[in-house]
């Protein structure tokens, strides 16, 4: 980073609740465009499944890509952790918060 990782407005590990964050954003997003692909009112489970493995792919490629190609970068298990479980965070908000409005409209 330079040497703004050297600054005080970060702290240890604001570098995994970027990650966690972005792929909670990411994962929600998916979410949203997987139901109005598939025109449900929430999210089917095997849909749930099929986005989760997704995205903890895209992670994974996402930190290999940095370990093998871009030398400037460096490739860490524990950035894609922070993605995995920003993603299962999203993923789960979505399940809850669709189930929930479908809930309260049937």
């Amino acid at each position: 980073m330079g040497g703004i990782d050297k600054s005080p407005r970060f702290f240890p590990g604001f570098d995994k609740l970027v990650h966690c964050g972005l792929f909670f954003v990411l994962a929600t997003l998916y979410c949203f465009g997987s139901i109005r692909r598939f025109k449900t009112r929430g999210l089917r489970i095997e849909i749930a499944i099929k986005n989760t493995i997704v995205l903890i792919s895209y992670g994974a490629l996402i930190e290999v890509l940095q370990m093998y190609i871009f030398t400037w970068r460096t490739g860490d298990a524990t950035d894609l952790f922070a993605d995995t479980v920003g993603a299962c965070m999203g993923i789960f908000a979505v399940l809850v918060t669709a189930t929930a409005l479908n809930h309260e409209n049937s």
